[in-house]
């Protein structure tokens, strides 16, 4: 039997590796995870619970922004909330740890609520048991990243978290990090918690991976809708407590000037970085520095240890994940045939649900850079929501999309949409994508009304760009 052993097995990418390896006969399985309770970042902490409070709070702004709605504006009711998340969060959770238990169950399966450490390559110690393994899969996740800034450790802050506990909020904030996280939760910060924000952005705009258009969009989006300042091309310098007991941050700008801004609370979106403390990384060959996991999720230090999901640094996406979890699954098992392991790639596909869901961002495949950097000449199509009565007729006129072809063949190559429903575009443009579809050959029609409307509006563009 061929002994694996995975470091992480409640999250996602851990469940996804025993999930593919559960029925191979020559496999013995040992999982090991000490969560309490136990499910995974995205189930608990991350990306379905921050749904659950971004969707009250879109609720609430789209009463407030509709002006045919006449009357008070409603509050939001943050205990029941945080109640409502956290029944179905405990659900879902409970869900994903049944499945690992019920592998458990099997002769070839063991499970062990228990903390890990590796010994050597191939030893992992829990408690006062030692296992020797094969092959060894970390898929431990990832941390609170705490950025190392002068005065941190005097002040108080709150992480996303804390936001999606908390049934309280005081009336400002200072908000560190405006990368996925802040953009989720900056406006529910606003409009559930009625607070008056300063958003620190380090470059021009926000969302590094699209075309500048959007990043310039989502700032007015914010701007216009919350009461939301966002600096932008400044970097923290030190922070400290005022008087009051709020907090003071000291920023400088790209120009050399600086300013300070004042806030009763401080809250920190400053990213994730992988969770390795006390995993003895030091008692192995393994140093996690630089590029130290492979394409085929291997450590580059060694062929039997695979790292997945959020602790490998590459990719801190639920789906992706998933798929790193498959595609170690299937390394060891071509591995145990004398194959060669194969990369694991993926189409970009990315969503942020921005300005509480009702304006998300979504990118799938290339945008225009990346596409010349990839050496394509390319025609790209953009359309703005306002230009489509159906974006009009449904009071959500903000936003903007793009669709990027190649020149050459008219193969699709990427599309990015900042509006209403962009995210349930997404996977009709994964597909597109994913098939290398000419978008010639793409129907045009929607049943009208429809938000689609907008994607056929881009499909002509591109094929009368073509055409010329």
């Amino acid at each position: 039997m061929t002994h694996v052993v995975i470091i992480g097995a409640y999250g996602s990418a851990g469940a996804a590796v025993a999930g593919e390896l559960v029925d191979e006969e020559d496999i013995e399985l040992t999982l090991i995870d000490n969560g309490d309770p136990g499910g995974g970042l995205c189930i608990l902490e991350g990306c379905m619970p921050s749904k659950e409070v971004l969707s009250a709070g879109a609720h609430r702004f789209q009463a407030r922004h509709d002006h045919r709605l006449v009357g008070d504006v409603p509050d939001v009711d943050l205990e029941a909330v945080v109640e409502q998340k956290n029944d179905h969060t405990r659900g879902w959770a409970g869900h994903r740890r049944d499945s690992i238990h019920s592998m458990a169950e099997r002769d070839h399966v063991e499970f062990i609520h228990d903390t890990a450490t590796l010994v050597d390559d191939h030893t992992v110690r829990v408690g006062d048991e030692e296992y020797e393994a094969d092959y060894v899969v970390i898929a431990t996740g990832s941390s609170v990243n705490v950025p190392d800034l002068p005065g941190i450790d005097d002040v108080d802050f709150m992480t996303s978290k804390d936001v999606l506990h908390a049934t309280e909020f005081p009336d400002s904030g200072i908000v560190m990090g405006f990368g996925y996280i802040g953009m989720e939760m900056v406006p529910y910060l606003a409009e559930a918690g009625g607070m008056e924000l300063t958003v620190i952005e380090h470059d021009e705009r926000p969302i590094d991976e699209a075309d500048p258009a959007f990043g310039d969009e989502a700032l007015s989006i914010y701007e216009d809708n919350w009461d939301i300042e966002i600096p932008t091309n400044c970097h923290e310098k030190r922070l400290e407590t005022t008087e009051d007991g709020g907090v003071r941050l000291h920023v400088e700008f790209g120009d050399g000037t600086e300013d300070a801004y004042e806030a009763d609370e401080l809250f920190l979106f400053t990213g994730r970085r992988p969770t390795l403390d006390g995993l003895g990384l030091e008692n192995t060959s393994i140093s996690p520095e630089g590029e130290w996991v492979r394409g085929t999720m291997q450590t580059t230090d060694a062929d039997h240890v695979y790292a997945v999901g959020d602790v490998n640094e590459k990719e801190p996406i639920l789906h992706v994940a998933k798929e790193q979890g498959f595609t170690a699954a299937e390394n060891i098992l071509r591995q145990e045939a004398g194959g060669e392991p194969q990369k694991y790639e993926n189409v970009h596909h990315h969503v942020i649900f921005s300005g509480l869901g009702v304006y998300p961002f979504a990118r799938v495949g290339h945008n225009e850079q990346s596409a010349k950097e990839a050496g394509y000449d390319v025609v790209t199509a953009t359309r703005q929501a306002s230009d489509d009565g159906v974006f009009k007729s449904k009071d959500v006129p903000e936003g903007l999309s793009k669709l990027v072809v190649d020149a050459e063949d008219g193969t699709v190559l990427g599309w990015q949409g900042l509006h209403y429903h962009a995210d349930s575009f997404a996977k009709m443009l994964q597909i597109v994508v994913e098939m290398g579809l000419d978008v010639r050959e793409l129907p045009d029609r929607a049943y009208h009304p429809t938000l689609p409307e907008n994607f056929d509006g881009l499909i002509r563009d591109c094929v009368a760009e073509l055409d010329d």
